[in-house]
């Protein structure tokens, strides 16, 4: 076996204008479907409201400039585990203190686009009215499966197996301990890189506590836990058909948003607005040129298939790993306009939970949607383990 490190490549994506031209083929011939009077978004996606989207994602959208845009940020691969792994490394700017390395997992449906909008604030915190010795090294990889990483050929990966690759990736970076944070399926992998390399995870933040696994006697719960799972069952029942589908069956939708983008934009754009703190408007979340940037790196990859098809293996995860408490500081911030957030003694009972706060604004996706909010999050809870770190650093190259 070689002792040799992967080694990571520049990585600056460019769409053939082919690609681009057949897209544009594909919206314009779009085969719409009809819809009762009003239905607004009532039964999925405001067919007004993607006609609009679809019209400009034709004639309007500028992709070349977005992908030029995305090339500024410093982006590569690496092969780990038999994939190509795409990430980001955005290194701290002229930092003042030994910098904390930060891995950041994204979730569904997104990509590293979840967190485009945060690194610099992360990075440069001198820059944006924030304390420089704050600055954080960021990596934000792409899930197997998700954005420019390679889709596996095989079965799917689990979260479990995406944080083990996380901690390879880390250690190629030269990074012997850090932070980790993420949101919806980057929650999970946080919560297992938390979990099975606790000698190297400094602290965990994450904006959700998972849909509730209880092993125990229900009569312990206290009224807000048993509430929240109540709530959680009401939900799932009214807005969790798609993970029914992912879970199950994805391969059937995944046809279909393969070949339409039409359908591959409804599918997304619907739960961008249901899952966002917009109060019913997408836009006040989203531009359209941000949500199609979003849409068409799904398209331009091919890789809503292959992105759904974890929700069946993370069904698989065994209910012993699903029951594991999180021993490593955990912090949390359930943003207002997200979906089932837990009460606090639901997070104190399954991690050992430091902080948790409840930002007045922002969703799902609120590194995107809040990014100075969402950032100053970061600060303030991994300000008390930076140390931890920069020790850890300090032992490893002296």
């Amino acid at each position: 076996m070689s002792d040799v490190s992967p080694r990571p490549e520049p990585f600056a994506p460019h769409t053939d204008p082919a690609v681009l031209e057949d897209l544009r083929t594909r919206l314009r011939a779009t085969r719409w479907p009809d819809a009762p009077e009003d239905a607004g978004w009532s039964l999925g996606t405001d067919i007004g409201y993607l006609r609009e989207l679809i019209a400009h994602w034709a004639d309007g959208f500028d992709w070349p400039a977005q992908e030029a845009a995305l090339a500024r940020l410093p982006r590569f691969r690496v092969p780990l585990g038999g994939l190509g792994i795409h990430f980001v490394h955005a290194r701290a700017v002229a930092p003042t203190e030994p910098v904390l390395p930060l891995v950041l997992s994204h979730g569904w449906p997104d990509s590293f686009w979840r967190y485009t909008k945060v690194i610099p604030l992360l990075t440069d915190p001198g820059a944006h009215g924030a304390d420089p010795a704050d600055a954080f090294d960021v990596v934000v990889p792409d899930v197997p499966g998700f954005g420019y990483s390679d889709r596996p050929t095989g079965p799917p990966l689990d979260s479990i197996a995406v944080a083990g690759l996380w901690a390879q990736l880390m250690g190629v970076l030269g990074y012997e301990r850090f932070g980790a944070a993420g949101g919806d399926i980057g929650s999970h992998v946080s919560r297992y890189l938390a979990l099975d390399h606790p000698d190297r995870v400094v602290a965990v933040h994450r904006m959700d506590g998972g849909l509730p696994v209880l092993t125990g006697d229900p009569a312990d719960l206290t009224p807000g836990e048993r509430a929240w799972m109540e709530g959680v069952g009401a939900w799932s029942a009214t807005e969790g058909a798609y993970a029914a589908m992912h879970r199950t069956k994805p391969q059937t939708a995944a046809v279909g948003l393969t070949d339409s983008p039409a359908g591959l934009a409804a599918w997304i754009v619907e739960k961008l607005r249901a899952w966002s703190d917009c109060d019913g408007d997408v836009e006040r979340a989203f531009t359209k040129d941000e949500i199609l940037t979003n849409v068409t790196l799904y398209w331009l990859t091919g890789t809503i298939g292959s992105s759904m098809r974890m929700y069946n293996a993370n069904a698989a995860i065994p209910p012993e790993q699903l029951a594991r408490r999180v021993e490593v500081p955990s912090g949390f911030s359930l943003f207002r306009g997200d979906v089932v957030r837990p009460p606090r003694a639901w997070l104190e009972r399954t991690t050992n939970a430091v902080r948790v706060t409840e930002p007045p604004r922002g969703g799902h996706f609120a590194p995107f949607e809040e990014p100075e909010l969402y950032a100053e999050e970061l600060r303030e809870f991994f300000r008390p383990f930076r140390a931890a770190a920069a020790a850890a650093t300090e032992t490893a190259t002296g």
